[in-house]
C-alpha cells in the first residue's frame, strides 16, 4: 500500500509543481501551493521522514517535472563484474555510477562517474537497459528516476577511492556481496552479465 500512496503523492506533487510553473492567476497559485504542501506531507508520512526534510528536498525543484537520470556502468574482467563500496550506505556494494549532470551525454556521464568512483578509465560499449527505478525492486524514493545501465570496457587507470566510495573489486555473478539495493539490485547485475555475454541483445526498457 505504501508504494501506491507514494506514487499518488509523487503524481500530486508533480501536478502542482507543473501548475505553479505555468499558472498566472494569484488565487490558483495559492491553491497549488497549498496542494503541493499537502503532497509533500504525504511523501514524508509514507517515507517516515520529518516534513521539513522533505520540504528541503523539493525546495529547489521548479518548472515542469521530469524524471531524474541515474547512470551505472558495468565492466567485466575474467568473467567477473567490477563493484565499489558505497560509503554512504554502510559499505554495501554497487555498480559505479550516479546522477547525470546538466550538459552530460549519457555515455559521457557513465564514463565520468566510473572514473571518479573507481580510478579506472572506461568506455561505454552498449546501453543495456533503461529502467523506471520504481519497477525494479528498489526501496521507495521521493523522486521519479530513470536508470541507464551501460556495459563498459576498462581502457586504463588504476584503482582508487573517492569521497563517496571505498575499495573496488571484481565479483562472480553467483557470489555477489551485500548490495546497496537503493542503487543496484542483483537482478540488474544479472541482466548486465547477460548483455555482456550476448552483446547482440537489444536494449531493455519498461513498457
Amino acid at each position: 500500500m505504501s508504494e501506491k500512496w507514494l506514487a499518488w503523492a509523487q503524481r500530486l506533487q508533480a501536478l502542482t509543481q507543473n501548475g505553479l510553473a505555468y499558472c498566472k492567476n494569484p488565487f490558483d497559485i495559492e491553491r497549488y501551493q497549498e496542494m503541493r504542501a499537502m503532497a509533500l506531507e504525504m511523501i514524508a508520512d509514507v517515507g517516515g521522514l520529518e516534513p521539513a526534510r522533505v520540504r528541503d528536498l523539493f525546495a529547489k525543484e521548479e518548472g515542469y517535472v521530469t524524471p531524474k537520470v541515474d547512470v551505472r556502468g558495468a565492466a567485466f574482467r575474467d568473467g567477473k563484474v567490477l563493484l565499489v563500496r558505497e560509503m554512504l550506505d554502510g559499505g554495501r556494494w554497487t555498480l559505479p555510477g550516479g546522477w547525470m549532470d546538466a550538459g552530460d551525454s549519457p555515455g559521457g556521464a557513465a564514463a565520468r562517474e566510473f572514473f571518479e568512483e573507481t580510478g579506472y578509465e572506461a568506455r561505454p560499449l552498449k546501453l543495456a537497459a533503461v529502467y523506471d527505478r520504481a519497477r525494479h525492486g528498489h526501496p521507495l524514493y521521493y523522486f521519479s528516476t530513470l536508470k541507464l545501465f551501460f556495459v563498459c570496457e576498462i581502457t586504463g587507470g588504476q584503482p582508487q577511492t573517492s569521497t563517496e566510495t571505498g575499495e573496488s573489486d571484481f565479483f562472480n555473478q553467483h557470489n555477489l556481496p551485500d548490495l546497496s539495493v537503493a542503487r543496484v539490485t542483483a537482478d540488474e547485475i544479472h541482466m548486465l552479465f547477460k548483455h555482456f555475454r550476448q552483446p547482440e541483445l537489444a536494449t531493455e526498457f519498461d513498457l
